[in-house]
């Protein structure tokens, strides 16, 4: 057994390293605490740029805006998305471009799904009814809202050649006028010049196009190719300046009903009261598609109409006659002349189309609770 006087020699050393080894920690935090000119210890290394950044943070000023900046360009565009997701049409779930309307519960549509919504109604004998919450739509139901729209008219959009953003008000502007991407033709075009480019490379092509330097046989073939476009426009304006010398010219506004036929499908098509024009009375008729089972189905949608003489006449009757919008409608249509001889026999002429451009214009005749429009007839003297 150890004696009192070895426990307190053991002690005694104990003490002794412990202390010892307080003195090698203590060591080792100075050498951490070193800086970059210290003796630190040989086997760490200090990470070079740690130090600068802690310290370039605290002594640039202009550190801290910039972070601030960052994050408030991430928080605008999250907001468009949000604000793009809000102000979607709930149709096609695209930002609307032009008027913007809204049911009674104030979903939005954009002016193009609104009245393609009221032609398929029109077309399914259906009430029109909104797509996210099934209340009725119609143009007395529904109005339009301002505010969303100029709210979209605010909103970035990338300009397609340039890919540069610009408020959707002045971005038409700027594509049409400003953009040095957007796609222009060569002034030669009328001469047969195909380039077309970039804005911006068409000094440099003008500048070296051939087509200036043709002879003048060669502009021939390319200038009569061009110009039978112009002798087709000119050449019924010119029948329709001569129609309006005729001794008996008579015009109307007629306004075209929705009706339903009685088979067992029932199809849609148009019908005007009677009227009287040329001291006879007429009827005018429309139908959809040519009448095809489901126009609704279909995405091309035409209409056609004819002419009926409900008059008893003595002679025959041979009339020019066509049709062009009302005074109160925005519908594009083209005027076409058409021509039939009428008697007690051939009282109807074949359905024709009505010449308007698109779909689109269709869909806004379809749309209304009414198709408005105005008959010119001629009657050719013998």
């Amino acid at each position: 057994m150890a004696s009192s006087e070895d426990r307190g020699d053991m002690g005694v050393a104990a003490a002794s390293g412990s202390s010892g080894g307080g003195h090698v920690v203590g060591a080792m935090g100075a050498g951490l605490e070193a800086g970059p000119g210290g003796a630190g210890l040989p086997g760490i290394q200090e990470e070079p740029g740690l130090r600068r950044e802690a310290s370039s943070t605290d002594t640039d000023p202009d550190a801290p805006p910039k972070k601030r900046v960052r994050q408030q360009e991430g928080e605008a565009g999250k907001l468009e998305e949000r604000l793009y997701s809000v102000l979607c049409c709930t149709v096609c779930l695209d930002l609307p471009k032009a008027s913007v309307y809204q049911c009674t519960n104030g979903h939005l549509m954009c002016a193009g799904c609104f009245i393609h919504l009221l032609a398929d109604a029109r077309l399914k004998e259906e009430q029109a009814t909104c797509p996210n919450c099934r209340c009725e739509i119609s143009k007395s139901l529904c109005c339009r809202n301002l505010a969303v729209e100029k709210a979209v008219s605010e909103l970035p959009s990338d300009c397609s050649f340039c890919l540069k953003q610009f408020p959707r008000s002045t971005l038409e502007r700027h594509l049409s006028e400003e953009c040095q991407d957007r796609v222009t033709r060569c002034k030669y075009v009328r001469i047969g010049c195909p380039w077309q480019g970039p804005y911006h490379e068409l000094p440099a092509h003008e500048a070296a196009c051939c087509h200036p330097s043709k002879s003048g046989q060669e502009l021939m073939g390319i200038l009569s190719d061009m110009d039978q476009q112009h002798r087709r426009d000119l050449t019924l304006y010119s029948s329709i300046f001569n129609l309006l010398c005729f001794e008996k010219i008579g015009f109307t506004e007629v306004q075209f009903r929705p009706y339903r036929t009685d088979d067992f499908i029932t199809r849609l098509y148009y019908e005007t009261p009677r009227f009287t024009v040329l001291n006879q009375t007429w009827v005018l008729k429309a139908r959809v598609n040519d009448s095809e089972r489901n126009p609704n189905l279909s995405c091309k949608r035409t209409l056609s109409f004819q002419l009926i003489l409900k008059s008893k006449v003595n002679a025959t009757l041979e009339c020019h006659f066509l049709l062009l919008k009302g005074p109160y409608d925005d519908v594009k249509i083209q005027p076409v002349i058409q021509h039939h001889v009428f008697s007690n026999d051939a009282n109807e002429t074949e359905y024709v189309p009505l010449p308007i451009c698109d779909s689109v214009e269709c869909n806004k005749l379809l749309a209304a609770k009414n198709i408005n429009l105005r008959l010119f007839i001629f009657q050719i003297q013998k």
